[in-house]
């Protein structure tokens, strides 16, 4: 089996670095859906819906990314029936060929990371049996509780095969306040991405970067060269792209001469360019998604 890195850049290598966040909100879901499902309890409604929508957005997307990066909240929103769906897109998906991206940025110490990496990864080991909870190719971890805060998740992505991105400068507009404090002559961020740099180093694949990335928001585009001058093994997650204004030409940067490098996020900008009570949605998403994989692979 490949690495994590290896993986992650043969699908960048074969349908380009369009990665497809999957955030499925109620309200916009469309209406065709939501119908069919009108007669269940709101709970177990809105379930069969995202489950519905999002599968079938797994299949439209397909040939045009080869990431897809669940984000856990709207999942978590619906309760047991979301998690349920989230771990039945996570299944499928995988079915498809996508390397996955579990978009949860967890952050915490000791034996409490070490269980959100094993839902994560490996799974829950009960009495001689793993039984697999997430099991995602990545996960998003946040480090400002410190690197004894991002050593479990590090030592169980190397265990299982599978990788980690972690928050080093973000793509919201408020990230600045602490990301860009400087210390010992060079802002924060920076001082993150060393971390990442040092984390990395002993992960390197066949391609020339690692299993720890980053995550570097296309709407900095300063940064993100800056970043890559210090980073050059290291894979880079970009939110930001899109919807969030960050364009194609903000993200060339990110990239290594290989083309490698980068995953670049769209999340509302190929689920959802489409009105609710559109019935060409299908036909919308397909064409977002090839626009958006030909912006980024020019």
């Amino acid at each position: 089996m490949l690495s994590f890195p290896d993986r992650l850049a043969d699908a960048v290598r074969k349908k380009g670095p369009l990665c497809v966040g999957i955030d499925p909100r109620w309200d916009a879901l469309p209406t065709a859906i939501r119908e069919v499902y009108a007669d269940l309890p709101p709970a177990d409604r809105a379930a069969a819906a995202v489950l519905d929508f999002g599968l079938r957005v797994l299949e439209l997307v397909a040939p045009f990314a080869g990431v897809v990066k669940p984000q856990s909240a709207f999942f978590e929103l619906l309760g047991p029936p979301g998690m349920r769906v989230l771990q039945e897109l996570l299944i499928r998906a995988n079915d498809l060929g996508f390397v996955t991206i579990l978009d949860a940025k967890r952050g915490d110490i000791a034996s409490t990371a070490t269980a959100y990496a094993d839902a994560a990864f490996a799974g829950a080991a009960i009495d001689n049996e793993v039984v697999p909870v997430w099991d995602a190719d990545s996960l998003t971890v946040n480090p400002y509780l410190g690197e004894d805060a991002v050593e479990p998740f590090v030592t169980a992505a190397r265990a299982s095969g599978r990788g980690l991105f972690v928050l080093v400068r973000t793509s919201n507009a408020g990230a600045g306040l602490f990301q860009n404090l400087v210390c010992d002559g060079k802002p924060i961020y920076l001082h993150v991405g060393e971390a990442v740099a040092r984390w990395n180093a002993n992960t390197i694949g066949q391609c020339g970067l690692g299993a720890i990335g980053a995550v570097v928001g296309a709407t900095h585009p300063r940064e993100l060269v800056e970043l890559r001058a210090a980073l050059p093994n290291v894979w880079f997650l970009v939110p930001g792209y899109g919807a969030q204004g960050g364009t194609a030409a903000d993200i060339r940067a990110a990239y290594r001469p290989d083309g490698l490098g980068a995953v670049v996020n769209s999340s509302r900008g190929v689920t959802f360019p489409f009105r609710p009570d559109d019935p060409a949605w299908e036909a919308k998403v397909t064409e977002a998604a090839r626009k958006a994989s030909a912006e980024l692979r020019s």
